[in-house]
């Protein structure tokens, strides 16, 4: 097989590039992780916080629901990159028609911006919190820390300690619903009974779009791709096929957990006494029970910490997609990679210019994650269903059915919303 580091041409003319800047440390730490932690980014706080201060325990069948379709298309985004030795976007530009590759893939990049807009922006909020800098300059400021850490490759060398504090914050979520009066039977039905209170189109999308994140899809198939099993051998690629299925699983639940865990939190803390949130500073009250006056501090701090490396690996996936629009892997010593995640972060500041109200931003950039979902499902569905592209591998009837389920859901929900105005 080849080096890892060394440049080789592959299959449809692009060059293979992959494994520098920041994959190596991803793939260690497991793909499924990766996705977890992207559950405690600052989007994702905000739309659950609003989920559960507004509507209380209503909406936490929106986390199972999206959730069960995670676990789906993580899978099969991950079946992709084991099988083929390509990413999504490689995928689609090596057997898409040019001139539609390009424009599904320029959606995704829209999708990543949107992305990387939230996660400046949550680490805006959290140095306003900890320091009184203005979102604006905390932007700027977060955004070229971040861009630093991905273009140095400095990330590699403090990514586990992010890790671990930001996921040491989610199992603090977890503690807390311990400490606060939840209504389980409340929340038992919740998690199970589909429920669209008037309103509440917005914040639906958005903590579907929180969740079942495009630009994962894509960073997923490229971290799982990038070790080219399909280079060793029938015996690897189903050994390794069981292994993801098992990764995802385990860090599926556990990301339902957590994000569970906001809701009921919000639910319990803020929606019993009347109050909504719309803003993150006002939700570090829900640290208090756990950690006392200090809440504030520490949660503006997992807040910065959760931004940078949340933006770190959404810039890795506009890279990734924009460097598969040329058939290559991502690597950010490459100019299509790097002038992907350059762009990305120089547009996302861009956006936030434009935003006025910061807690409403975060929220909204989430449902707009949810409009380009339908997208990347579609595209994974037609690629992964495709004998030429996955030959013996290609998803059954079950599979497919259930992927065409999840893709008719999400674009009906976004449909609703267009239409009702919400």
């Amino acid at each position: 097989m080849k080096g890892m580091h060394e440049k080789v041409i592959d299959r449809f003319g692009g060059e293979r590039t992959g494994g520098h800047g920041g994959l190596e440390i991803l793939r260690a730490i497991g793909p499924g992780l990766l996705v977890t932690v992207g559950f405690i980014d600052p989007g994702n706080w905000a739309s659950n916080m609003a989920a559960g201060s507004q509507y209380g325990y209503a909406l936490l069948w929106v986390v199972t629901l999206s959730t069960v379709m995670l676990i789906v298309l993580q899978h099969n985004a991950a079946h992709l990159g084991i099988v083929t030795g390509h990413c999504l976007a490689e995928s689609a530009t090596a057997n898409l028609p040019r001139w539609l590759s390009r424009v599904v893939l320029a959606t995704a990049v829209a999708a990543s911006v949107a992305t990387v807009m939230a996660e400046v922006l949550g680490g805006a909020i959290a140095l306003q919190m900890l320091t009184g800098l203005p979102i604006i300059p905390g932007c700027v400021l977060t955004a070229v820390a971040s861009l630093a850490m991905l273009l140095t490759g400095s990330y590699q060398r403090i990514e586990r300690w992010i890790i671990g504090f930001v996921s040491l914050i989610g199992l603090s979520f977890l503690l807390e619903v311990t400490m606060v009066q939840v209504d389980w039977p409340a929340a038992a039905v919740g998690w199970v009974t589909p429920n669209v209170p008037t309103g509440s189109l917005p914040i639906i999308l958005s903590v579907l779009g929180a969740v079942v994140m495009p630009h994962n899809l894509f960073l997923h198939s490229e971290i799982i791709q990038s070790s080219h099993y399909e280079e060793q051998g029938t015996e690897i690629i189903e050994r390794r096929l069981k292994d993801e299925l098992f990764d995802t699983m385990f860090s599926m639940v556990v990301g339902w957990a957590i994000n569970s865990a906001m809701v009921l939190l919000a639910a319990a803390t803020f929606f019993q006494n009347g109050i909504v949130i719309d803003d993150l500073a006002q939700a570090a009250e829900v640290l208090t029970p756990l950690v006392g006056p200090a809440a504030s501090v520490i949660f503006a701090l997992a807040l910065l910490l959760a931004g940078l490396s949340s933006s770190v690996t959404a810039g890795m996936a506009a890279g990734t997609i924009t460097a598969g629009m040329f058939g290559e892997e991502y690597d950010i010593h490459d100019r299509h990679s790097s002038v992907g995640v350059v762009a990305t972060f120089v547009v996302a500041v861009g956006v936030v210019l434009f935003v006025q109200d910061s807690f409403a931003g975060l929220v909204w950039s989430q449902a707009l994650l949810s409009i380009q979902l339908p997208i990347t499902i579609f595209l994974q569905i037609w690629l992964t269903s495709s004998k030429r592209v996955m030959g013996t591998y290609a998803n059954g009837p079950a599979l497919k059915a259930v992927l065409v389920v999840i893709g008719v859901i999400v674009t009906a929900l976004n449909v609703w919303l267009l239409v009702s105005g919400s």
